[in-house]
């Protein structure tokens, strides 16, 4: 595992989510409301979006053109018009840095 900081603590409030990019590959790396840290693919499996630009809530991420809402933990789709998950990637929390290992999904 290669773990690369993704953003720092401070960037990413409770029930957000940011986009950055690591080695050529766009994530949103989310934080729930619950505060638990998450990193997925950035782009909707449906319409070839930004997840980035949606909402946060309950453990998943909402599609903002179409509706469909992802699991953070899973990457699998929990509604439609979605029906392929998109991948989800290790991330861990030390001293105030979010790191992402993007070597290897884990879904």
């Amino acid at each position: 595992m290669t773990f690369q900081v993704a953003c720092h603590e401070s960037d990413v409030e409770p029930a957000d989510v940011m986009q950055v990019t690591l080695d050529g590959v766009d994530l949103a790396i989310a934080r729930d409301s619950d505060g638990s840290w998450h990193a997925l693919d950035d782009q909707c499996t449906h319409g070839n979006v930004s997840l980035s630009d949606g909402d946060v809530e309950d453990g998943g991420i909402e599609c903002w053109k179409h509706g469909s809402v992802f699991d953070l933990e899973t990457g699998q789709p929990r509604s439609l018009p979605a029906v392929a998950p998109v991948a989800v990637y290790s991330i861990k929390v030390e001293n105030g840095s979010v790191w992402v290992d993007i070597d290897r999904p884990l879904h």
